[in-house]
């Protein structure tokens, strides 16, 4: 067996190698790493049968905040009353236009302030105050803004709910751009309790937010991402997870769209230099 004590000799960080491994699952195609995965530990709580809505959210009435908590890396995280989340007021002039210099490259305004890093489910998501999500319906967030600061708050937001919950169906069908097979082979392992209601706390508690973004390619009906997340500290370097996710606009809002694994491979970066930090 490994020993745990000489890697932390090495330097290694075991939180930000955790971090790093949830992320890397999160964008091989979708929650597809659950649909075949023989789960032979059982005790998993089985899911609702295919095309059966997803059990009810959780959502509430409630407004305003508790008192905020600390992500892994003791990183401010706003606990929202409604455990959907809590929009914030969207700030007049601050969405960006293809005229910007920084089109491709501002962050989207509100993210660092305070409620821009909300815990739902268990896992960090953004709010921001220019490019959304401006709405909560029926438990999942939507109304991005159509700019590349919309796509990678929707990126983040639909694949941290997925991989906290990965048996919300009503999340999969309406945020997903799931093909007819893909979506088949989601009801099949919802159907034999593959796919868990929610994650417990020892995976959600790495759901965290990423350090930066990067908009490879944007335009109107497509974009391509990318979030790099905290990883090991390696012989004292700072590395970060690096992964690809496909956002399609559809129907007026931002999609996530599966991909195959080399679609969204997940590389190491010792550096954000390029990158947009939120």
């Amino acid at each position: 067996m490994k020993d745990k004590d000489a890697d932390s000799d090495r330097g290694i960080s075991f939180g930000g190698i955790a971090s790093a491994a949830v992320l890397a699952l999160i964008v091989v195609v979708g929650v597809f790493m659950y649909v075949n995965h023989d789960d032979s530990r059982g005790g998993g709580a089985r899911a609702a049968a295919p095309g059966a809505p997803s059990p009810a959210a959780g959502a509430t009435n409630a407004t305003g905040f508790a008192a905020p908590a600390v992500d892994v890396f003791g990183r401010r995280v706003d606990v929202p009353n409604n455990p959907v989340g809590q929009v914030l007021t969207q700030e007049p002039g601050k969405e960006h236009k293809p005229s910007d210099q920084d089109w491709l490259t501002a962050a989207p305004a509100g993210i660092t302030a305070a409620h821009g890093w909300q815990r739902v489910f268990g896992a960090s998501v953004p709010f921001s105050t220019s490019d959304g999500p401006t709405r909560i319906t029926d438990g999942l967030a939507t109304g991005y803004s159509h700019t590349p600061q919309g796509a990678v708050v929707a990126a983040a937001q639909i694949t941290y709910r997925l991989n906290a919950r990965p048996a919300d169906r009503d999340l999969y069908v309406r945020q997903v751009d799931a093909s007819a097979q893909q979506l088949a082979s989601y009801d099949k392992a919802r159907a034999a309790g593959r796919l868990p209601q929610q994650q417990p706390e020892q995976v959600t508690r790495y759901l965290v937010a990423p350090d930066a973004f990067q908009i490879e390619n944007y335009a109107d009906d497509m974009a391509i991402v990318r979030l790099a997340a905290r990883g090991p500290v390696n012989d004292g370097k700072q590395l970060w997870a690096a992964v690809r996710l496909v956002m399609v606009w559809d129907n007026g809002d931002w999609r996530l769209k599966p991909t195959d694994a080399s679609g969204s491979q997940t590389e190491y970066v010792d550096s954000l230099d390029g990158w947009t930090k939120w």
